[in-house]
């Protein structure tokens, strides 16, 4: 099998990839263009690369050549810097890149393709969100132009009888997570023996392992599964809990504060997923 990943140096990606090097397939890897060496992971893949400027402003031209022999597309790439992606007009490009990756699939004969979605897509008032049951109804311009992605590529590829799959993430941690993200900073603090200040800590969350969430990701693109799933753990955690376990590897509880920094524009009392058997 001949598998494409777009994404492969992001945090989910980098998981993601190494998975696939496990499994007894080709890999061809599209990475925006850099002037320096390719991470270790990804030379060591030997995986195939090809390069762009920006993939998201490719023709569905070039992607149908880029995708010739390709069985599977896993495409994990989207613009997703913390504190700024949610309200970004980048998701727009990234909405319209996507659906021209999805024409030149087409056009290259691509059996499947597996795209990644976000919790966020969902109306969060639910609380507790189902695949098959809880409506969409996103709030930000990235969950919006995620939705939108889902719905045409489930319409517009089952009519060219293509296989489709869209794995919506929820709260994901571990290796590689950018600093501003949540337990990589209770990590930095805690490990030098600084205040880590927080909000209220009540918000109800779906936390998983990136390595995890991988191996779901990985999982569901080399099934026959078709339609939207969740990756999580199902399993519901306040944010004060998650923040007191991982203080306690360090024996410093002292070291969080709670209830100094105000709750995000974004930040519903309970998001949890409801776990898909893939």
């Amino acid at each position: 099998m001949r598998i494409l990943l777009t994404g492969a140096s992001g945090f989910v990606g980098r998981q993601v990839l190494q998975a696939l090097s496990a499994q007894p397939c080709e890999l061809h890897l599209v990475l925006r263009e850099r002037t320096g060496p390719w991470p270790d992971d990804i030379t060591a893949s030997g995986a195939k690369i090809t390069t762009s400027p920006d993939l998201f402003a490719e023709t569905a031209q070039w992607w149908a050549d880029t995708c010739k022999g390709v069985d599977l597309i896993v495409h994990l790439a989207w613009y997703a810097e913390p504190g700024k992606y949610q309200l970004s007009p980048k998701n727009l490009d990234c909405l319209s890149g996507t659906l021209a990756m999805a024409q030149g699939a087409v056009q290259a004969g691509v059996k499947r393709f597996v795209g990644i979605g976000t919790c966020a897509e969902y109306d969060l008032s639910a609380g507790f969100m189902s695949a098959q049951s809880t409506p969409l109804k996103p709030s930000t311009p990235y969950a919006a132009a995620k939705a939108a992605a889902y719905l045409a590529l489930s319409q517009a590829l089952a009519r060219q009888g293509m296989s489709f799959a869209w794995a919506r993430l929820f709260y994901l941690h571990g290796e590689g997570e950018d600093s501003r993200r949540l337990v990589a900073y209770l990590r930095s603090k805690l490990a030098v023996g600084e205040v880590a200040e927080l909000s209220g800590g009540t918000q109800i969350r779906d936390f998983l392992d990136v390595r995890e969430a991988a191996r779901q990701i990985v999982d569901l693109a080399l099934s026959e599964r078709q339609g939207a799933f969740n990756v999580c753990s199902g399993v519901p955690v306040t944010v004060r809990q998650l923040a007191e376990s991982i203080a306690d590897e360090y024996g410093q509880r002292d070291l969080l504060k709670f209830g100094i920094r105000a709750a995000g524009a974004f930040d519903p009392p309970c998001v949890v997923g409801q776990r898909d058997v893939l």
